[in-house]
Parts: structure tokens; C-alpha cells; sequence
């Protein structure tokens, strides 16, 4: 059996005895169905809904607030990071901002972004990039200022420009860490846009989970639930194929 399918079947064992221990706890009448639904019933009636258009207008709805914020962190953090490590003065104004609004739960400053950008896509998609950035700016500026100063030294020995030094040596180096910082930004996001349809919204995957808990409708609120579950661990795992391919040249990926 090859190393992938091992990682396969250990990932999909937490799951599988989630659902059993699911399918028990209603089985032997420790919920009633009528709050915690069979499996099997929410299965089915997630099939019936992503055949809706409705249901498929809101998964692209948080796909593309989640996609754009995910877009401005990475850029944004990626950017940042990499002139904090390379560059004092921006280090020196960067480090101030980071060590008060890092450890700041974003969501307190949802208010903030609805009463500047309103209730449509852009507070949602602002609210995302701003949880999404610290983790990838400070993954990238720790992978930056960890590069080896022999990798820099020997390429500007062997005539690389200065100015070509941060491209091609500074940033490959610091990929691996840059990927991870992204990758705890997309399961951040994941969350994030969520809650910011629970919070205020009329479409999107949080509406509906929202909306169905209002009605009592148990069924109804498990479905986007485990539909944002399911994207989240489609997402980490392109992701990870991405990763697996730019790093394909390191010693282990």
C-alpha cells in the first residue's frame, strides 16, 4: 500500500467514526431526531439541495467571498512579509500593527466594515482578508528571515544582481513556510466567511444554516454545515497538491 493511501485511510478514519458515533447517539435515542437528524437523512437531503439552483447560487456566493479575501491576504501578506524581512524601515512600521491587531478577534470589527462598506459582498470579503493575513505574514516574514545567508552570499557571488536576490533565492527559499501561513489562512477563511453569513446575510451557505435553525428545521441546518466541511477539505487538499507540486524540487515536501 503506498504512502498515499495510508494518509487517505488515516484521514478518513476520524470521520467515518464520527459518523458512526453519530448514527449511535440517534440509534439508541440519546438525541431525538428531530435535533440531531440520522446521518443518512442529512446525506440524502444534502443530495436533493446542491441539485437546487437556489442552494448552488449560495455555494458560489461564499466560494467567491471566501476566494476574493483569501486573495487580498495572501497578497497582501505575502507582500508584507517578504519587505518587513528584507527591509528595516518597513519592519519597524510593520511590527507595531502586527503585535496589536494579531492577537484582535476580527470578527469585532465586522461593525466596523458593514457601517464602511455595507451589507453586500465587500465587508464579508474585507472580514476575511483581515483574519487570513497574519497568518500568512508571519509565516512568510519568519520564512524570509530564515533563509540561509550562505544561499544569498553564493548568489551574489555567482553574479546575481541584488535586486534579482529577493526574487530568486529569498522567496523559493521561503516558499515552504509562505504555503503553510496560506493554508491555515484558507481553513481560517473557510470559517470566517461562514460566520459572516450567519452574522448578516441574504445569500450564501451561513444564510442558510441560519434560516433552517430559525425554522426548526434540523434536516435543513446540518446540510451547509457539511457542505462547508466538505469544501474546506476539497480546498486543503488542492492546496496541498499545489504545494506538493512548487516544492516538488525540495529535499522532502
Amino acid at each position: 500500500m503506498t504512502r498515499t493511501s495510508n494518509d487517505i485511510l488515516l484521514g478518513a478514519a476520524p470521520i467515518v467514526l464520527v459518523l458512526l458515533l453519530w448514527q449511535a447517539l440517534v440509534s439508541f435515542g440519546y438525541a431525538p431526531p428531530t435535533l440531531l437528524p440520522p446521518p443518512g437523512q442529512v446525506f440524502l437531503r444534502m443530495g436533493q439541495q446542491l441539485s437546487s439552483v437556489t442552494f448552488q447560487q449560495d455555494i458560489a456566493a461564499t466560494l467567491f467571498r471566501l476566494f476574493a479575501g483569501f486573495a487580498i491576504a495572501v497578497v497582501l501578506g505575502v507582500s508584507l512579509g517578504i519587505a518587513a524581512a528584507v527591509s528595516p524601515p518597513v519592519n519597524a512600521a510593520v511590527k507595531p500593527i502586527v503585535r496589536v491587531l494579531a492577537p484582535l478577534p476580527k470578527v469585532a470589527l465586522y461593525p466596523a466594515f458593514l457601517l464602511l462598506l455595507g451589507f453586500g459582498h465587500e465587508s464579508k470579503i474585507m472580514l476575511v482578508a483581515a483574519d487570513a493575513l497574519f497568518p500568512i505574514l508571519l509565516s512568510t516574514y519568519y520564512g524570509a528571515t530564515t533563509v540561509e545567508q550562505k544561499l544569498i552570499w553564493s548568489a551574489l557571488a555567482a553574479g546575481t544582481p541584488p535586486r534579482d536576490v529577493l526574487w530568486k533565492v529569498v522567496l523559493p527559499a521561503a516558499m515552504p513556510s509562505i504555503l503553510t501561513g496560506c493554508r491555515i489562512g484558507l481553513v481560517i477563511s473557510c470559517i470566517v466567511v461562514f460566520l459572516a453569513e450567519m452574522i448578516t446575510s441574504t445569500d450564501g451557505l451561513g444564510h442558510v444554516l441560519v434560516t433552517a435553525a430559525r425554522t426548526f428545521q434540523a434536516v435543513d441546518m446540518f446540510v451547509p454545515l457539511i457542505t462547508i466541511s466538505l469544501l474546506g477539505l476539497i480546498l486543503n487538499a488542492l492546496l496541498q497538491g499545489l504545494r506538493a507540486y512548487l516544492l516538488r524540487g525540495f529535499p522532502s515536501v
